[in-house]
């Protein structure tokens, strides 16, 4: 088995983070925390959710599900042309879901951040007993509310035709990141309490082991994206290192090293391919580089809503109109440079309550809302329009709601523009929202 060189991180890093192509595919994936209102303080178990996504059969669309360790159930869209035809197949698949866990008395929370149930790791994978130990040792228990107490809606978009393009879409990425953080956010309140943050779950993930959760522009700043990100890898802690590269054996959780010095020959055995591709999917920044972007700063959202950011990000980075208005309102925001930690930060704790974020946010959604029609996704356009009306263009986000600070959600295909269409009308109303 070949042992792994800085040089073979990197070539790998290029070739297959970084791979590009014509863009205009989107995808999602949305994870959502389960509840039983008969029980409203104890977790749902995976193995109940198992035995009711088994009965009811594969998703119509072909979105595949996963569990998140704390239980929470993850629906991933394939890779589809536009905005449009990765929401109608993951709306699909969503209403299928939810209308078997509704038959049996569960319902899909509407917030990113359980508000009542403490953090049960479920899953008893050698890689989430590793991550446990990993932050127990580092002394950072958000690291185990991270892991069964948050949900999150992550758009996937292409990297971009070549080169040249994928540096500047992997700048307005980050740049937009601040903007997706605020305009979402909606995960306020935590163990019953308001928490002093609009999103939460953003700060709980930023509490986490800085080397894999800080955004890798933020002290990586090589033009080359692809160099950005392998340097990126390379400063990471390891998480853990298994007896046998794949998984197999015992694991070492949190051996002391990084990358780098694994690849220096720190590690108790030599860095492997699959050990590189294990070590790169512990790494979770707002963006991660994997064959396409995955934004990942994005908070789960109301079930009439989660269409919004999938469409919003395709429209800013696809459509060329809308892209140039983006790019011009994300570098006013930046002042002409990378978002900074304090942007960050500040999108996640305000949410548009900013006025320069709020600001940069009005425009991006306005152009969104008029590029939309353009990619053959009239409908979408109207659902976006819809939400910057409700939240954008007053200064709000759904967290807000949790605050008291809006009325709630309208009832099932209340004033929704696409009606029953969108295939993702809420059977219950539990979250924040």
């Amino acid at each position: 088995m070949a042992h792994m060189t800085t040089e073979d991180v990197h070539d790998y890093i290029n070739g297959v983070c970084f791979k590009t192509g014509p863009p205009g595919k989107v995808g999602a994936e949305t994870e959502w925390l389960v509840t039983d209102p008969e029980h409203p303080t104890a977790p749902v178990t995976i193995d109940r959710l198992a035995e009711l996504m088994e009965a009811c059969g594969p998703p119509p669309a072909g979105s595949r599900i996963t569990f998140e360790p704390g239980g929470q159930i993850e629906l991933s869209s394939a890779a589809l042309p536009g905005p449009a035809r990765a929401h109608e197949a993951l709306a699909r698949d969503l209403d299928h879901i939810r209308k078997t866990l509704a038959d049996a008395g569960l319902h899909l929370a509407e917030t990113a951040l359980d508000p009542v149930r403490p953090p049960v790791r479920q899953l008893r994978l050698p890689r989430y007993t590793a991550m446990e130990r990993f932050f127990t040792n580092r002394r950072q228990p958000s690291g185990h509310t991270m892991m069964c107490s948050t949900a999150s809606l992550q758009v996937c978009l292409d990297t971009g035709a070549d080169a040249a393009d994928a540096r500047a879409r992997w700048e307005l990425v980050h740049r937009l990141g601040p903007v997706l953080v605020a305009a979402f956010a909606n995960s306020a309140v935590w163990r019953g309490r308001p928490t002093g943050w609009k999103s939460t779950r953003w700060a709980i993930w930023a509490a986490t082991d800085g080397t894999r959760t800080r955004p890798a522009l933020e002290s990586h700043t090589h033009p080359d994206p692809a160099t950005a990100w392998a340097e990126y890898a390379l400063a990471a802690n390891v998480l853990a290192v298994p007896e046998i590269p794949g998984g197999g054996g015992e694991w070492t959780a949190d051996p002391g090293i990084t990358l780098a010095d694994w690849v220096a020959g720190r590690g108790a055995r030599p860095l492997t391919l699959a050990d590189l591709e294990f070590h790169l999917s512990t790494l979770f920044p707002p963006v991660r580089p994997r064959g396409w972007w995955e934004l990942r700063m994005i908070d789960a959202l109301p079930l009439r809503w989660w269409p919004v950011p999938v469409a919003l990000a395709a429209a800013l980075l696809d459509e060329p109109r809308a892209r140039a208005v983006a790019e011009e309102a994300t570098e006013r925001l930046c002042r002409d440079r990378l978002p900074s930690p304090e942007l960050w930060r500040r999108s996640a704790s305000l949410g548009p309550a900013d006025p320069e974020i709020d600001a940069c946010a009005r425009v991006c959604f306005d152009a969104a809302v008029e590029a939309l029609p353009r990619m053959g996704a009239a409908g979408l356009a109207h659902l976006v329009d819809a939400y910057a009306e409700r939240y954008v263009r007053r200064g709000r986000c759904p967290a807000d709601a949790a605050l008291g600070e809006l009325v709630p959600e309208p009832r099932d295909g209340a004033e929704d523009p696409e009606g029953d269409r969108s295939g993702v009308r809420a059977a219950h109303r539990g979250g924040s929202s």
